[in-house]
């Protein structure tokens, strides 16, 4: 039984109090057993996985918990691989962009969620937000890839977020500073059920907000592999997503003010954020960008997530409710005065500049597989 909106409030909040036990052991295991040497010695092992390797060559503790990782969902089915693909294979280039931008701002909503992100990760040091930003890209990015339900990669992917998890609660466990009578579990199944809600139902949300027609058998095929990933992530069943896109929203409809605060954690790193993503646009576009993602967020979740207004978001607005505007990236809103009529799309050239620049995000994070920079902090200390 998976959540619904009449029962999600009181199992977000026993949710809240749950972290992921099978990882958690694992991970505190391999590190206070000297099996890898730290943190930041796990996550470049955990950086190697990928489906049909030998795990033989891993600690031998953590072989055992990956053989144990890999059955699907216990309801999967070929159909949802088919919806699923069949959605991707619309919207996929897209979708990423929105999910590594829009999603990972959503993210920075929840005020736990930030404080936690901001208190274990290297946003504030001096190589800046690239490493996690990159890394959370590359994997919206692969959810979308040709076969990634089928051969395991994603499956493999998804794990390695999940025993990231674990040892972030590990960093916060060792260092005594996290109040969990006031916060809850670190990473709770809270935190990872309101972070995949955000990645897929405020995502359809915000595609519509842009003007992209998403039909319902799309969004019931997103919703699809988002139950996958969150069974990959470790979720217990009950407190997986519905695939059902119309259910889905309803119960974030019903949550997500209860979650969503304006915090300086959460500032903070969507400044930080929206400033790295600007070095993979071309010259001239970054005031687009900042509007389409306030439109795609709406007034309330952008003000909230710091966001600066400008002429172009509210220029836009007026086209997008179906009236005439100088809009476009030859002209217009971008330096000429090409009159758009009724029915276009203001967003749409904004969409495919933005996405065709996330393959430059995945090449970045590609080329940080296999350095020796730290990911995280050996200890809860962000220098902030």
């Amino acid at each position: 039984m998976t959540l619904n909106a009449a029962t999600v409030a009181s199992e977000l909040e026993a949710a809240n109090q749950v972290g992921d036990p099978e990882a958690d052991e694992l991970v505190a295991e391999l590190i206070e057993k000297r099996e890898v040497d730290g943190v930041n010695a796990l996550f470049r092992t955990i950086g190697t996985l990928k489906p049909g390797q030998d795990l033989s060559t891993l600690p031998e503790r953590l072989a055992e918990f990956l053989r144990g990782a890999t059955a699907p969902p216990p309801d999967w089915s070929e159909a949802d691989v088919r919806a699923a693909e069949s959605f991707f294979g619309r919207h996929h280039g897209e979708v990423s962009m929105l999910q590594g931008t829009v999603g990972l701002i959503g993210t920075y909503l929840s005020p736990t969620g930030a404080f936690t992100l901001r208190s274990t990760g290297r946003l504030g040091g001096v190589e800046g937000p690239g490493r996690r930003l990159s890394q959370s890209s590359r994997l919206f990015i692969d959810m979308g890839d040709k076969d990634a339900l089928r051969d395991g990669t994603l499956a493999a992917n998804v794990t390695k977020v999940r025993l990231v998890h674990a040892s972030v609660r590990q960093l916060h466990k060792k260092s005594g500073e996290w109040d969990y009578a006031k916060w809850g579990e670190p990473v709770s199944q809270k935190y990872t059920t309101g972070a995949a809600c955000v990645f897929s139902t405020q995502i359809v949300q915000a595609m519509r907000n842009l003007g992209v027609d998403v039909s319902r058998s799309d969004a019931d095929g997103f919703m699809c592999a988002w139950h996958y990933v969150g069974h990959y992530l470790g979720t217990p069943e009950k407190w997986l997503l519905p695939k059902d896109a119309d259910e889905v929203e309803r119960l974030w409809n019903q949550e997500r003010d209860k979650e969503w605060k304006k915090t300086e954690d959460g500032v903070f790193m969507t400044a930080q954020a929206v400033d790295f993503y600007k070095k993979f646009f071309p010259p001239g576009f970054h005031d687009a960008f900042v509007a389409m993602i306030r439109v795609a967020l709406t007034d309330t979740y952008a003000d909230m997530a710091g966001l600066a207004k400008n002429l172009l978001d509210e220029a836009g607005k007026p086209l997008a409710a179906g009236h005439k505007i100088a809009s476009g990236l030859g002209g217009g809103l971008f330096g000429g005065a090409a009159e758009k009529t009724i029915g276009v799309n203001p967003y749409k050239e904004t969409l495919g500049v933005a996405s065709k620049a996330f393959n430059e995000v995945e090449k970045y994070a590609l080329t940080h597989d296999q350095d020796d920079q730290p990911q995280m902090h050996q200890e809860l200390d962000d220098n902030r």
